[in-house]
């Protein structure tokens, strides 16, 4: 009997969220044939709603930009930080690198739709409810097994590339045996979206400003922390993160769970005193993630695919467009014929920012990082600093925040705690 025809195509990318629309269409702007093969059928719900100011750097560069500012999403020009009586924001247009001052709080239902809308109208092929099952990278073109969802029909697609940003679906790190254990402990999320109705005018004698997302520490568990995400549509995202060992001796209803860890934190209970709660809190746990690799022969894992970190600073989104970004241009060179090294112009330069943000997310963690967040008479240009990288400019090495984040985290948080 033949073997059925094998399809042949230059680049596949796994996965049609942010990291797949933005590499895909920059792929296809540079003239390449790009096919994007996503498991889901959007639109469907994923966490992550608040966005960095660099995120939009990247859809500028795919070409999506006017159609993202014309979608009516919540403007998000900072992040405000709550503990107690204390309160701290930092506003993103103020800060120390150049780029964006100002982003968005999406549904990222809506937000990843119109990335992949705007990939396919630029002439990328996306095929939705379509899993890869098997992959061979053995032959100097890789080969993708791929069924679909709709009839169980499996085909072969043969390609000169693979770009993995199927995100929390880790599909070449599963099939490749590439996933390795996060150093960072077991913690959990829970998550709910609602009805905030929150009275801007009376929060902590400010104002609650719709335009930053509020992270809210826990009066006494310093490791717990919330986010409140405002929408445009008078509705927001609230969450908590915890390590495993606060859930103990907790109501084990996850929407009990949420609600008790808000009653004890009274700066967050008044922001939502007359929420209405209408939708089932969900959990997430287990999230953080890491890979024995970035690339190999044929293929580059893009964003939340290779390593997740933590949701305290939003930062898994950015690091998906900056990935993207950084393997669609090295990829172009490669297709067209120049010698890449994947190691030293995507892996290490790509690892550089992402350890930057690991820095600041143990340093929040430890409370060393918290102290300098809450500390009331920092230098402005410190702050600024400090900005930038909330912004997500965690690459900018002229920033002496990024460039050695470790020491100079601990010796600010030193002298902050000396004050």
């Amino acid at each position: 009997m033949k073997s059925p025809e094998v399809e042949q195509r230059q680049v596949v990318v796994i996965g049609a969220g942010p990291s797949g629309a933005i590499a895909a269409a920059l792929l296809k702007r540079n003239g390449h044939d790009v096919l994007v093969l996503e498991r889901q059928r959007f639109p469907r719900f994923s966490i992550g709603e608040s966005l960095l100011a660099h995120c939009l750097d990247f859809v500028e560069e795919a070409g999506m930009l006017e159609a993202v500012q014309a979608a009516g999403f919540q403007t998000k020009h900072g992040a405000a930080f709550a503990w107690g009586e204390r309160y701290s924001e930092f506003d993103f247009r103020d800060k120390f690198t150049e780029g964006k001052g100002s982003t968005y709080q999406v549904l990222r239902a809506d937000f990843d739709q119109l990335l992949a809308d705007q990939a396919a109208r630029q002439g990328v092929e996306i095929r939705y409810t379509e899993e890869i099952v098997a992959v061979d990278f053995s032959a100097p073109r890789p080969q993708l097994s791929v069924r679909r969802l709709a009839d169980g029909a499996e085909y072969r697609v043969e390609c000169a590339f693979v770009l993995d940003g199927s995100g929390y679906g880790r599909v070449l790190p599963r099939l490749l045996d590439l996933d390795r254990p996060s150093a960072f402990p077991l913690r959990q999320a829970l998550f709910t979206h609602i009805e905030d109705r929150i009275d801007t005018s009376s929060y902590a004698g400010r104002g609650f400003d719709r335009e930053k997302i509020l992270i809210t520490t826990h009066p006494t568990l310093r490791d717990v922390w919330f986010w409140t995400i405002p929408f445009s549509n008078g509705r927001c995202s609230l969450g908590v993160v915890a390590d495993a060992s606060r859930h103990q001796g907790r109501p084990q209803d996850l929407d009990a769970c949420l609600k008790q860890f808000v009653a004890e934190t009274p700066s967050l209970s008044r922001v939502l005193q007359n929420a209405v709660w209408d939708t089932p809190v969900r959990a997430l746990g287990g999230y953080a993630a890491n890979v024995k690799r970035l690339h190999g022969p044929g293929f580059a894992l893009l964003g939340n695919a290779a390593e997740f970190l933590d949701p305290v600073f939003s930062s898994g989104v950015t690091i998906a467009m900056r990935s993207a970004s950084m393997a669609a241009g090295l990829l172009h060179r490669q297709l067209g014929g120049e010698t890449v090294d994947w190691e030293s112009q995507f892996a290490i330069p790509l690892k550089r920012g992402v350890d930057t943000f690991r820095v600041y997310v143990e340093g929040w963690y430890d409370g060393s990082f918290q102290d300098v967040i809450y500390y009331q008479k920092a230098q402005p240009e410190i702050r600024r600093m400090i900005s930038s990288i909330l912004a997500g400019y965690a690459w900018d090495q002229h920033n002496p925040y990024v460039a050695e984040p470790k020491r100079r985290l601990q010796v600010l948080a030193e002298l902050c705690a000396m004050d």
